[in-house]
Parts: C-alpha cells; structure tokens; sequence
C-alpha cells in the first residue's frame, strides 16, 4: 500500500513563503509523475504543479506561474512544491498525487492520479 503524507502547510501572511512536502513509503515511485493539487471551499480542485518522473518535464498553473516551483528526490521518494509571494487566493487545501506512468507532467492533469495523500492546508492573510 502506496501512502503520500504531506506537511509543510500553516497559515502566513500575503508575500510570505512556504515549502510543502511529500513523502511517499510503501513502493518506490521514480516512475510516476506527480504532483500537487489544490482545493478552495466551494472551488474544484485544480492541477496546481506537476513534474515527470525523472523531472525534466513540469507543469504550472498560470496563476503560479513564477511563484512555485516542484522539485523531487527520488532519494528520499519525495516531492516538494517551494510556494513564494504567497496571495490570499492561494489559500486552499493542497494535495499530494502520484500517476503512473510518469513519462510527462501533463499525464498529472490527463489522467486520474494513482495515489493521493490526505492533504495540508494553506491559509494566506492579506
């Protein structure tokens, strides 16, 4: 059994930053792409960042565009979202997913993700 555990979430102020992180256990998942989604109330979760499995391929949303980066460790069969210039809309709950197989970044928002984890909630104040 595959388990994402995300941390790293808390509440900040507009400009401030935050580095989620995801760390997976039960199987190796060098071969997947993953990536981070997020959940506002009321909102669809939407495919916030994504990256292939061997991380020469990502994905951003538009409106992160500049202000976040993913990266993985396949070391440590993990993957961090590095968040920056934080907005109030950025307030969400932010998931972990995990899709196999991970040739693209893409396949993150084409296909239903294999794993999620429970997620981590990010809160910005103005």
């Amino acid at each position: 059994q595959v388990l994402l555990v995300e941390s790293g979430g808390g509440s900040v102020q507009a400009g401030d930053s935050l580095r989620l992180s995801c760390e997976a256990s039960g199987r190796p998942l060098s071969s997947y792409a993953m990536g981070w989604f997020r959940q506002a109330p009321g909102k669809e979760r939407e495919l916030v960042a994504a990256i292939s499995w061997n991380g020469g391929n990502t994905y951003y949303l538009d409106s992160v565009k500049d202000r976040y980066t993913i990266f993985r460790d396949h070391h440590k069969n993990a993957v961090y979202l590095e968040m920056s210039s934080l907005k109030p809309e950025d307030t969400a709950v932010y998931y972990c997913a995990a899709t196999f197989p991970g040739r693209t970044a893409q396949v993150m928002a084409e296909s239903r993700p294999n794993y999620w984890g429970q997620g981590t909630q990010v809160t910005v104040s103005s």
